[in-house]
């Protein structure tokens, strides 16, 4: 399986993308203790670190901001992932209790102030791409498909608007909207997910490498999975996954 991020390059030459690929998981039904220990540890640090600017002063969160402007997003309720974590940890509001996996890529996530999203690899088809939005492709809102025809502004299609980035698999089905805004319901990590590839992103801003050793960390201590990391960037924008 291949990543290509090619498209992006021209308009976005500091983006700089991980995959790691995780094999072998063993997913906990709940949050475990500990770890439900780690989110609060970090959420009071988001708030000691961030605590009193605003959102749009924050590097990681002004980066993807002035990204989105630049393919076309100006309406204030589409915001990166980690915005929205961010956002929440500043005004005291838990992190949602999903499973173990992904509550622990959301830490590192809101930490690092870098977006991360994950898809279950049995549930993708062929290549994988960062691009542009092109007819055909499809996506179903993780959020409620009543959600999504009304952020739309439409009561019909939730396809990925033209000049869109999204990230997608073989087969056009967009993973996720808007560069990082939000997953696609049909590729989540999910108690049975045994296989999933997590992308942390970054726009030049942020510790990329730290936050792929984290995210490791994390990935081997509560999903009990294997990780392989390949990182693409405008020196090599297209690579084969490393663990596929």
């Amino acid at each position: 399986m291949k990543l290509d991020i090619s498209e992006l390059v021209p308009a976005f030459p500091e983006f700089r993308v991980a995959a790691l690929v995780a094999t072998g998981m063993r997913l906990p039904a709940g949050r475990p203790e500990d770890l439900g220990d780690l989110i609060a540890a970090r959420e009071a640090a988001v708030r000691r670190a961030w605590g009193g600017r605003e959102l749009g002063a924050i590097p990681g969160i002004n980066a993807w901001r002035l990204a989105y402007k630049a393919f076309g997003i100006k309406k204030t309720k589409y915001r990166c992932s980690v915005e929205r974590l961010v956002k929440n940890a500043l005004a005291s509001r838990p992190l949602p209790a999903i499973n173990g996996f992904v509550d622990a890529y959301n830490a590192v996530s809101m930490t690092h102030v870098l977006p991360i999203g994950a898809d279950d690899l049995d549930k993708v088809l062929g290549d994988l791409a960062f691009r542009y939005a092109r007819d055909g492709d499809t996506f179903v809102d993780m959020s409620g498909a009543d959600e999504a025809a009304e952020s739309d502004g439409d009561g019909s299609d939730n396809a990925p608007k033209p000049g869109e980035v999204i990230f997608a698999d073989g087969a056009g089905k967009a993973l996720c909207r808007r560069w990082n805004w939000r997953q696609d319901a049909r590729s989540l990590v999910g108690p049975e997910t045994t296989r999933a590839v997590m992308t942390i992103q970054s726009l030049g801003q942020g510790e990329l490498d730290a936050a792929i050793a984290d995210a490791m960390a994390l990935i081997e201590r509560f999903s009990a999975g294997r990780v392989s990391v390949t990182v693409l960037d405008a020196k090599m924008p297209t690579a084969e996954l490393a663990g596929t």
